[in-house]
């Protein structure tokens, strides 16, 4: 499977971030990763460090 940017994954190391850039048609990945501080940190990883995808899943809201 090939992640698109911007997409939030979950790494084998337990961080979570979203892609910020893809290298050579998927070898590799930077990932953009919150820290509990607020700052952010840049890692690059390869497929093999992805655990999984995380997809958010919109719904419609109804009004009681």
């Amino acid at each position: 499977m090939k992640l698109e940017m911007y997409q939030k994954i979950r790494l084998k190391s337990g961080k979570v971030g979203h892609v910020v850039e893809i290298f050579n048609d998927g070898e590799a990945y930077m990932i953009d990763i919150k820290q509990d501080d607020g700052e952010y940190e840049l890692e690059t990883v390869k497929p093999q460090d992805i655990k999984s995808v995380i997809v958010e899943v919109e719904k419609p809201f109804v009004a009681a």
